[in-house]
C-alpha cells in the first residue's frame, strides 16, 4: 500500500528540502537572509563612522552578556547581570576611546564590580564560584569583543574587520556546506556531532583561498599572507565554535538564546569570532607591518 503524503512530498519536493533541513539542522534560506542582514548591517557601521561601529560592539556585547547569565542563572549559577552587562559595555567604549591602558583598567573596574554585587546577594557556599565564573564571562565575552575595536581604531581599520570577519564567515560557511554535503567522520562527536573532519577540510578551503583574494585587495599584503590569515582563522574559528558547544552541552541547552531565527541567540553568532578577535588583531598588524 503506498504512502499518500510520502507522494505528495516527492512530487512537491518537500521530501529532499525536509531531508536537507534535518541534516544541517537549520532552515538555510533563513538562515542565510538573516547572516547577510547582519553582515550589511556590520559593513554599513564599519564604513560610515568608527563611532557606529563600537556602538554595534557594544549592544552585541550587553545582549550576549545576558543571554550567557541567562543561562548560567538556569544552573543556579547567580552571575550579577547588570555589572557585567554595564561592564561589558564601557570596555568596548574605553578600547575604542584610549587603546589597551584602558581597555585593562575598564575590565578590572568590572571584575571588582561584579564580585562586590555578587557579595552583596544572598550568600552560600557556592559564592567564589559565581565570582570566578562573573570573571570569566568578563573575559569570555567583552574582552574578546574589544579585540575587533582595537582592529577597527587603525588607520584601514574599515577593511581589517571585513577581512577579519570574512575569513571567520568564509570558515563557517565552508564548514557546514561540506559538513552537509560530505560529513562522516565525526571530529568531536562527544561535544558537536555534527561538527566533521570532512566539515574542517571545507573551512580551510574557503578560508585560505578566499583570503588569499581579499586581502591583497584590501589590504598592503600578499597572496600567501592572505592564504595564512585564512589559516589562523580556521583554526581560531573552529576552537571557539567547539569551546562553546562543549559550554553549551555542559549547561544543558542547544542555544543561548533566540533572538535570531535559524541562528539561536547572538552568542551562538559570536563563538567564532571572540577567540579569533584578538589572534587577527595581531595576525593583521603583522601583515600590513
Amino acid at each position: 500500500m503506498t504512502d499518500p503524503s510520502g507522494s505528495a512530498e516527492r512530487a512537491t519536493g518537500t521530501a529532499p528540502a525536509a531531508a536537507k533541513k534535518r541534516r544541517s539542522g537549520r532552515n538555510v534560506p533563513v538562515a542565510t537572509a538573516v547572516g547577510v542582514s547582519m553582515a550589511a548591517l556590520v559593513l554599513i557601521t564599519v564604513y560610515s563612522a568608527t563611532a557606529l561601529f563600537v556602538a554595534l560592539v557594544a549592544v552585541a556585547v550587553v545582549v550576549a552578556v545576558y543571554e550567557v547569565c541567562s543561562v548560567l542563572e538556569t544552573r543556579t549559577i547567580h552571575v550579577p547581570r547588570v555589572p557585567l552587562m554595564v561592564g561589558g559595555a564601557a570596555m568596548v567604549v574605553a578600547a575604542y576611546a584610549d587603546g589597551t591602558d584602558a581597555l585593562t583598567v575598564a575590565l578590572v573596574l568590572t571584575v571588582v564590580a561584579v564580585a562586590a554585587a555578587r557579595l552583596a546577594g544572598a550568600a552560600n557556599d557556592r559564592l567564589g564560584r559565581d565570582m570566578v565564573v562573573g570573571a570569566f564571562v568578563a573575559v569570555y565575552v567583552p574582552l574578546l569583543a574589544s579585540a575587533a575595536v582595537l582592529m577597527a581604531n587603525a588607520d584601514d581599520g574599515a577593511d581589517r574587520i571585513v577581512v577579519f570577519i570574512l575569513a571567520v564567515v568564509l570558515s563557517d560557511t565552508g564548514g557546514f556546506a561540506a559538513g552537509v554535503r560530505f560529513g562522516k567522520h565525526p571530529m568531536a562527536p562527544s561535544v558537536s556531532p555534527k561538527k566533521s573532519w570532512e566539515g574542517l577540510g571545507g573551512s580551510l578551503i574557503a578560508a585560505t583561498v578566499g583570503s588569499a583574494i581579499v586581502v591583497p585587495l584590501l589590504l598592503d599584503a600578499t597572496w600567501w599572507q592572505g592564504a595564512l590569515v585564512g589559516l589562523v582563522a580556521v583554526f581560531t574559528a573552529t576552537a571557539g565554535d567547539l569551546a562553546e558547544s562543549l559550554l553549551k552541552r555542559d549547561l544543558g541547552v542547544k542555544d543561548m538564546g533566540h533572538l535570531l531565527p535559524e541562528h539561536g541567540g547572538i552568542m551562538d553568532r559570536l563563538d567564532s569570532l571572540l577567540p579569533t578577535a584578538p589572534v587577527m588583531a595581531l595576525v593583521l598588524a603583522a601583515v600590513t607591518g
